[in-house]
């Protein structure tokens, strides 16, 4: 039998008084105050917490973690504010040496740009080596000339694009899949770095969304040694047949996995991108990759599977058909995103049982986006706090690497709608920290006895921090179960 003994943690969610904490087979067991708790043998792990604050370990509901995990090693062009900065760079990378058959950088957000991407821009920064750059919301990648011909030899087809190079929405998926495709042992140190920087930022759990299905590659990994990290996979349209075939369903808890990997949502696509301006609108602007009939069928078949439905929907039009599917198919779910409501849909959440699953630091990447392609709409954009008044749950995560795989930048956002010493973004729409802090703990506040003990110790008190003290938030340990996958005292 494992046994720890927390000394001396106030608990996030109560009045704060000093509390020592027992932990006994990963359950929490008691909570009595300081100074009264002793080790019930020579085997009790003491840890002497000094006051450090005690709460649940956090959730990140929505990551694509391979792609995560890839990213950290790629070229970031985030602080690229055009087309010819982004080229400028790769240029500069590419002459110091590319061990890769093709260069990648990542990050561009180009609806700002004074002048739109070029394909000849990358190819007289990198003339003889294919470049790609797989924009911030990974919904298109911009090709040179010897990558489209690169990856149409990949994908078995030809590439084709305009004089931009820009490849969207599933030809950029199908790019980015392409260069996941990177030999397992390469692949699986990456997240097993990706897993423990998460960890070290109080992450217990993640909902992984990758686009290609990943139960058998983490079962692989946390076999191998991974195991920072519960994991919820999700799967795709284009694999559901075969998780139908197995009998997976929703939360399943996979054999093998010591608890720590269970089968996840069923996640479709339903339109494009605010950055890549094919998010689906109700002026018509847009595209939506589903229509109605064939959505309603393909969830449907899902639900009856055991699977739970997670709906990508950014735009205002793409949200009410998203929220229109659940209500004819009468199952609950999650909204990935719900970026950009009609005042009428906000309300259909809560009534409807699907919660809202957002990433409040895309509010801040793309506030200046929104404000000039959603001009006089962006009242409604990122509507957090009125989900919450509504009555809807309301999950955080992070989409990384969209946004980082870090729940501290999204708690800040979501309490703040601020960065970088700017004012307050729609500030109406700011949720509370008690709010915000059950999105991102699957709905606890407090640690209590019978808990799993997945926890997080932060310096400080993430109810009481202003915004700019949760995106710096140190935190002191996190636990799976009484293990602990980071420990900073």
């Amino acid at each position: 039998m494992s046994d720890i003994l927390l000394r001396t943690v106030r608990r996030v969610g109560t009045a704060g008084a000093p509390a020592d904490v027992r932990i006994a087979d990963g359950v929490v067991t008691t909570i009595a105050p300081a100074g009264t708790l002793a080790p019930t043998g020579p085997d009790t792990e003491v840890v002497d917490a000094g006051g450090a604050w005690l709460g649940p370990g956090l959730v990140d509901h929505h990551t694509h973690f391979d792609q995560w995990a890839l990213v950290r090693r790629r070229v970031d062009v985030t602080g690229c504010d055009s087309a010819e900065a982004t080229a400028g760079l790769l240029a500069d990378v590419a002459r110091t040496g590319v061990a890769d058959a093709v260069l990648v950088g990542h990050g561009y957000r180009d609806g700002l740009w004074p002048r739109p991407a070029r394909r000849a821009l990358l190819d007289a920064a990198t003339p003889s080596l294919p470049t790609v750059v797989i924009s911030a919301d990974l919904h298109a990648v911009w090709c040179s000339t010897s990558a489209l011909a690169h990856f149409g030899r990949v994908l078995g087809r030809p590439l084709e694009t305009g004089e931009d190079g820009v490849l969207r929405e599933q030809d950029a998926f199908d790019v980015t899949g392409a260069l996941s495709s990177v030999p397992d042992a390469v692949l699986d140190g990456y997240v097993a770095d990706a897993a423990e920087a998460a960890a070290a930022r109080g992450v217990t759990r993640v909902v992984d969304l990758e686009m290609r299905f990943g139960l058998d590659r983490w079962v692989r990994r946390i076999h191998g040694g991974t195991d920072a990290l519960r994991v919820a996979s999700g799967v795709y349209a284009t694999e559901l047949p075969d998780v139908i075939a197995r009998g997976l369903r929703t939360g399943d808890v996979v054999e093998g996995t010591r608890g720590l990997l269970t089968m996840g949502p069923f996640k479709v696509i339903t339109d494009g991108s605010l950055g890549t301006r094919t998010a689906a609108l109700v002026n018509g602007e847009g595209v939506l990759a589903w229509a109605f009939d064939d959505l309603v069928a393909i969830t449907r078949r899902a639900v009856d599977a055991g699977l739970t439905p997670a709906v990508h929907a950014i735009g205002d039009r793409a949200n009410t058909l998203a929220l229109d599917v659940f209500e004819a198919v009468g199952t609950r779910g999650t909204i990935e995103h719900a970026q950009l409501l009609v005042d009428t849909d906000v309300e259909r959440f809560a009534r409807l049982g699907v919660a809202a699953s957002v990433q409040p630091e895309h509010a801040m990447d793309d506030r200046d986006i929104a404000d000039r392609h959603w001009a006089g709409d962006t009242d409604r954009a990122f509507a957090f706090a009125s989900l919450v008044r509504a009555g809807a749950q309301v999950l955080l995560g992070s989409d990384a690497p969209v946004a980082p795989l870090d729940p501290w930048v999204s708690l800040a956002a979501a309490v703040g709608r601020d960065r970088d010493g700017r004012e307050p973004w729609h500030p109406a729409e700011r949720m509370s920290a008690l709010a915000a802090w059950r999105g991102s703990t699957d709905g606890r506040v407090a640690v209590a006895v019978g808990d799993v003990a997945d926890l997080v110790l932060t310096e400080a008190d993430p109810l009481a921090a202003s915004s700019a003290a949760l995106r710096s938030m140190r935190v002191l340990g996190t636990a799976i179960a009484g293990r602990w996958t980071h420990l900073d005292l």
